[in-house]
């Protein structure tokens, strides 16, 4: 996994039950992203039986923080508590997003490395899009490097 080829990217993906259908929806309907392949490293959940968030969140969080994986991908119902439960390993920046916009400035100017899409308030099709559009963007740098080197000062 990780950066070894530069024409794959990996993303872990991990959903609670809330999140599976938009999960699958996500891997089935974006395989690639301009000429790079998406490999989709999907942790689970496999069905929409009830299941704990803070398990998906841990496996996706670990992965990104090992760089085992070049980012990550989180959805349940609301996004908040994946956004907390990620948040606690190191080097995870997770940021929740609700629209492109949102997805896009989490990139820009706090180079999130996971997106957390809160699944009971997003139509599929926006998860795709805010999907493609946060993939697709680079981290600014600049002053926003500096504002990231305080936050991990702190920790």
């Amino acid at each position: 996994m990780g950066k070894k080829n530069k024409k794959i990217l990996t993303v872990a993906i991990g959903a609670d039950h809330r999140g599976y259908v938009l999960k699958k929806y996500i891997i089935d309907h974006l395989p690639s992203l301009n000429t790079r392949a998406i490999f989709w490293c999907d942790v689970g959940t496999s069905s929409r039986k009830r299941t704990d968030y803070p398990i998906f969140a841990r496996k996706v969080a670990q992965l990104v923080s090992e760089k085992k994986t070049d980012c990550g991908l989180l959805l349940c119902g609301t996004g908040v508590g994946m956004v907390i439960a990620a948040n606690r390993y190191a080097k995870v920046r997770a940021a929740l997003a609700w629209n492109a916009t949102i997805a896009q400035l989490s990139k820009e100017e706090d180079n999130a490395n996971i997106l957390v899409i809160p699944a009971d308030y997003v139509e599929p099709h926006e998860a795709i899009t805010m999907t493609t559009v946060w993939l697709m963007t680079q981290f600014k740098k600049g002053r926003y490097t500096k504002r990231l080197a305080m936050i991990d000062r702190e920790r």
